[in-house]
C-alpha cells in the first residue's frame, strides 16, 4: 500500500462519553418530535389525552357534583379538580403503551434498531414526548376547571407545585405503560390491561369522593395506595393544609415506581 493510499483511508474517531451523551439527546429529541406528530395526526390519541378528561370534568361537575358533599373551600369543584388532573395524567399513559405496541407490530422498532442512532433514543424520546403531552393535557384541564368554577386557595406557588406533581405522576405511570406496551406487544391486549389496572386505582381513591364514604374494608386499600396519596398532596397544595408528610410519601412512591419500571421497560425493549 502506497503512502498516498494510506493517507486516503478515512480516520475513525472514537466518540467520548460526552459526544455519545450529546448524540443520544439529539436522537431522542428527533424521536420525540416524531411521536408528537403522530399524536397530532391520530384522533384516538387526542381523544384519550384531551377530549376524555374534559368530558370527565363536565360529567362530575354537573351530573354527580350535586350529590357529593365535601368539606373543602369552594365546594365539590375544588375537591374534584386535583383528582381529575391526576386521573387524566394517568389515563394519558394509554398513548405510551398503545404507541409502543403498535410500533412493535408494524416493525418500526426493528427499523430504529437498524439505524445509526442511540439505542436509548426510542424510550427517552417517547418519555419526552409524553411529558409534553401531559403538560398540554394538564393545562387544558386547568382551563376547563377554571371555566366551571375551580380556584386555587393556597397561592400561585403551591398551585404550580400541584401541576408539577400531577405531571410527574403521569410520567411515572407512563413508565409503567411503556413496560406494558413492550412486554405485551399487542395493541388490544395493552389497552384492555391498562383499563383493568388503571380504573380500580383511580376510582378506588380520593379522586372523586372522600375515602371516608367508602365501606370500611375498602378504605384500607384506598387510603394507602399511591393514587390517593398523590391526589391528597395535590389537593393540599391547591386548597391549603398539611403538605409536608404527603409530599414525602408522594415523592417516595413516585421514585419507587420510576426506579422499578424504567429498568423493566429497558429490559423488555432489548428483548423485542
Amino acid at each position: 500500500m502506497t503512502n498516498q493510499e494510506v493517507k486516503d483511508i478515512p480516520v475513525v474517531m472514537e466518540l467520548t462519553s460526552m459526544d455519545r451523551f450529546r448524540y443520544g439527546i439529539s436522537d431522542a429529541l428527533i424521536v420525540s418530535k416524531r411521536d408528537l406528530l403522530v399524536w397530532l395526526r391520530v384522533p384516538a390519541f387526542i381523544f384519550f389525552t384531551i377530549v376524555q378528561p374534559v368530558m370527565f370534568v363536565l360529567l362530575f361537575r354537573y351530573v354527580f357534583g350535586g350529590a357529593i358533599t365535601v368539606s373543602v373551600p369552594g365546594g365539590y369543584v375544588d375537591y374534584l379538580m386535583p383528582g381529575i388532573i391526576a386521573q387524566s395524567a394517568a389515563f394519558a399513559s394509554f398513548g405510551t403503551a398503545i404507541g409502543l405496541a403498535r410500533e412493535i407490530q408494524l416493525g418500526v422498532i426493528d427499523r430504529f434498531r437498524s439505524m445509526p442512532m442511540a439505542r436509548s433514543a426510542v424510550l427517552l424520546g417517547r418519555l419526552i414526548a409524553d411529558t409534553i403531552r401531559l403538560v398540554v393535557t394538564v393545562l387544558v384541564i386547568l382551563l376547563v376547571g377554571y371555566a366551571v368554577g375551580f380556584r386555587f386557595h393556597n397561592g400561585v406557588g403551591p398551585g404550580i407545585l400541584m401541576l408539577l406533581l400531577g405531571t410527574i405522576f403521569g410520567v411515572a405511570i407512563c413508565c409503567v405503560s411503556a413496560y406494558c406496551g413492550l412486554a405485551f406487544k399487542n395493541e388490544e391486549t395493552v389497552q384492555s390491561f391498562g383499563l383493568a389496572w388503571l380504573f380500580p386505582l383511580t376510582f378506588v381513591s380520593s379522586a372523586f369522593v372522600p375515602v371516608g364514604s367508602m365501606p370500611g374494608w375498602l378504605q384500607v386499600f384506598a387510603k394507602h395506595q399511591p393514587v390517593t396519596i398523590v391526589i391528597n398532596e395535590m389537593r393540599a397544595l391547591a386548597l391549603g393544609g398539611p403538605a409536608i408528610r404527603g409530599g414525602i410519601e408522594s415523592a417516595l412512591w413516585l421514585i419507587v415506581i420510576i426506579a422499578v419500571f424504567i429498568p423493566l421497560a429497558v429490559r423488555s425493549y432489548r428483548r423485542v
